[in-house]
């Protein structure tokens, strides 16, 4: 197989493994605090990535790394599981999926602001009808009942963008799995004293969709995910490779219908769409 094939199926592997995120977490919110079920899928992920780390004898990163590292942290271990968990406590995973259409757009704006790049002016134009098309979907759905889970859900996404920019940074010096592994060990102590602090008194109303959704967003989407999303960045390229996250939005749809038996109607379907299309345009003229 050859590079960009493999970078390809690497990045889409990644893509598939992150769609399933928001609905494990819904299922996982039914039962579980969202601050339990956020120190505990990065505490479980953690102890596994310091396992690999010992187990293939890793390099410590230099010092210089820790703030990139912190951003990271920042971005996809702490700030966007704990956001989503919180905003799907007040909406279904089919309308928080939706915001994740501008997630590459995100990573885009942060590329931009930390690596210099100079889009074309239609790049904001793509930028600004994106967000228009989101806002105006809230809106139609009554944007003050969901007002604080639609606002948590775009907190989430430009902070997973930060992590997701400062993390292809930082991997090409120490590799993508590496990244990831040693954001998670940075704030172990933090988010295993939380989930001690946070875990319930006791299991026994815990239904299995639950224990299978932390499960999932423990070993998938916090660990096992990144290994194929970073590799594929590598290999192929952060610019060409990132644009896999545009099918991320129809795979999540797919898989809150499929397995929480979420109603997905035409006009969510048709905002999705449109924010994919602008996000597309926008990578266009990034350059």
């Amino acid at each position: 197989m050859n590079k960009t094939a493999s970078a390809w199926i690497n990045g889409f592997i990644g893509v598939v493994i992150f769609a399933g995120s928001l609905p494990a977490t819904r299922a996982a919110v039914m039962d579980f605090d969202p601050v339990f079920l956020t120190s505990a899928r990065a505490s479980i992920a953690a102890l596994l990535g310091a396992a690999i780390l010992l187990g293939f004898r890793q390099r410590r990163p230099a010092p210089a790394d820790m703030p990139t590292l912190g951003a990271v942290t920042l971005g996809v271990v702490i700030g966007f599981p704990l956001l989503t968990a919180l905003a799907l406590r007040h909406v279904s995973s089919a309308h928080s999926i939706v915001f994740l259409g501008l997630l590459p757009l995100c990573t885009a704006i942060f590329g931009v602001l930390r690596g210099g790049e100079r889009p074309k002016p239609a790049f904001w134009l793509f930028s600004l009808a994106g967000s228009a098309f989101v806002v105006g979907y809230a809106a139609c759905n009554g944007i003050e009942t969901s007002l604080k889970g639609d606002a948590l859900m775009l907190a989430a996404v430009v902070v997973c963008g930060l992590g997701y920019a400062e993390g292809a940074r930082l991997s090409r010096r120490l590799g993508g799995w590496q990244v990831i592994s040693w954001a998670l060990i940075l704030v172990l102590p933090l988010t295993l004293t939380t989930a001690l602090w946070t875990m319930p008194a006791s299991f026994a109303f815990v239904r299995t969709s639950a224990w299978g959704g932390l499960a999932y967003v423990s070993l998938f989407s916090m660990l096992i995910g990144f290994v194929f999303w970073y590799r594929g960045l590598a290999q192929g390229g952060i610019a060409s490779v990132s644009q896999l996250q545009l099918l991320q939005p129809f795979i999540g749809l797919g898989f809150a219908a499929l397995l929480l038996h979420e109603t997905v109607d035409p006009a969510m379907l048709g905002v999705t769409l449109m924010a994919v299309a602008c996000v597309a345009g926008s990578k266009k003229f990034a350059a």
